[in-house]
């Protein structure tokens, strides 16, 4: 389970996330949309225990995120927008590097990675070294490098953010996957297919404010709107002063 407990993190004056309340059960996809700015990575990085809030809590599993955030780590996988690979280590070697950071035993982790390698088509280049791997590419080894230890909690920002259709395709059978295995899985996009392909419930931010949340088809009907674009739009468009 993932729970967000009225989380509000500033920078300065200005108030990026504002009293966010969510939860992501087992077994859950859960979108979090919003405009450019809306408060989306904030909250995510903030979850992943990469930036403290100000006030509010969070947990993934049980676990704290500010005050047991090695326990919470163990318990997601992150993918940030930027990969952050390094690039002198081969896709192989990036996987097997951060199993090790996770403390997975050797024959374990040889096991694992073999799986991983298979499940994302990592194989053809699974040699070759992290900078001279395409988008589509680092994208995988960057899931594969998140996912190593088999974490039941997922956190994606923008997980098909630059990707072809048939890298994107392979996420999405990923995320379906591992919803069925049960996984908590908490995502942003600005792509409407996705979320009609994949979330369960939705959470839509508007200045850092979470200003409506339910089924996709629910935020339709809530808004009249004949498609979940034009209920987004809708939603997030600025009440006229």
């Amino acid at each position: 389970m993932i729970r967000v407990d009225a989380l509000t993190k500033c920078y300065g004056l200005l108030t990026a996330v504002d009293g966010l309340t969510c939860q992501v059960a087992p077994g859950e996809v859960y979108a979090l949309l919003g405009p450019n700015g809306a408060g989306k990575t904030t909250a995510l990085r903030c979850l992943a225990t990469l930036l403290g809030p100000n006030s509010g809590s969070a947990s993934v599993f049980g676990f704290d995120v500010v005050q047991d955030p090695i326990e919470a780590r163990r318990q997601m996988a992150f993918l940030a927008v930027s990969m952050g690979l390094y690039e002198r280590l081969t896709a192989r070697e990036m996987v097997e590097y951060f199993g090790r950071l996770h403390g997975m035993g050797r024959d374990a982790l040889g096991r694992r990675v073999d799986e991983l390698v298979d499940l994302f088509g990592i194989g053809d280049f699974e040699d070759r070294l992290c900078g001279r791997l395409s988008t589509g590419q680092r994208q995988r080894v960057s899931l594969a490098r998140a996912l190593v230890h088999d974490p039941m909690a997922l956190i994606l920002d923008e997980p098909t953010l630059g990707l072809d259709v048939l890298s994107g395709e392979m996420i999405y059978d990923f995320i379906t996957r591992e919803r069925e295995r049960g996984k908590a899985v908490l995502f942003s996009t600005h792509q409407m297919d996705e979320v009609e392909l994949l979330a369960d419930r939705v959470g839509v931010l508007r200045q850092g404010r979470l200003v409506a949340e339910g089924r996709p088809a629910d935020l339709v009907a809530q808004t009249g709107a004949a498609s979940l674009s034009l209920a987004f739009l809708e939603l997030v468009r600025e009440a006229p002063s």
